[in-house]
């Protein structure tokens, strides 16, 4: 695989002092960690391939379509953790009343001002959706109107992010994190993002 690329290859994100005062935080942090890896090398064999990834920063226009976006337990944590204390106080100045005033159905509660507010600890279903060839028009899911173009995580790098969280659950020894993959206990919790108690969540910004 050719190292020479528009952007490196990613870095596992590294809060000390918070892992340390919450132990949860690290199977979020490793399991981010290995999904952005697969997602790069998987970036990387299409590119061999020749094609062009659409997806840059100030491109939101899947924020704005996806509606049902899955989260999972621990995603969830992590996303109230970075919210209520890592955003700088203006991003949270900006995203309280945002939120509290969303509705179901609309962009991202978390787009603000056409970027993520949230987007070192945005989910699992954000970092693997990577589109080709030219950008998503306002309104369209590629995955249905041209999934040629839509990323195929590498499978392996996504079995290793859902396993990261497993620990989160109690599931440790080999034989329980065996059985938990292959029933689907991770993705059998998962929530849809816009369902979450976004006033809960803004009232906890000040």
């Amino acid at each position: 695989m050719s190292q020479a690329r528009a952007y490196p290859q990613p870095s596992r994100l590294s809060f000390p002092q918070d892992e340390e005062a919450h132990p949860w935080l690290r199977f979020a942090l490793e399991s981010y960690y290995q999904a952005d890896v697969g997602v790069w090398q998987a970036i990387a064999q299409e590119e061999a391939k020749g094609r062009t990834l659409a997806c840059a920063k100030g491109c939101s226009a899947c924020c704005r379509s996806h509606t049902t976006i899955p989260i999972f337990p621990l995603e969830l944590l992590g996303l109230y953790w970075f919210v209520t204390l890592k955003l700088s106080p203006e991003m949270r100045r900006q995203l309280k009343p945002q939120l509290a005033s969303h509705e179901r159905g609309g962009p991202c509660p978390f787009l603000v001002e056409g970027a993520c507010a949230v987007h070192p600890m945005r989910p699992l279903a954000c970092r693997h959706f990577n589109v080709f060839g030219r950008v998503c028009a306002e309104g369209e899911d590629a995955y249905y109107s041209r999934r040629e173009d839509v990323l195929t995580p590498i499978r392996s790098h996504q079995d290793a992010a859902i396993a990261a969280m497993l620990p989160f659950h109690g599931l440790t020894s080999e034989a329980q994190r065996r059985e938990a993959m292959q029933a689907g206990y991770i993705q059998g919790r998962a929530r849809v993002l816009q369902d979450i108690d976004r006033g809960h969540l803004a009232a906890r910004l000040g």
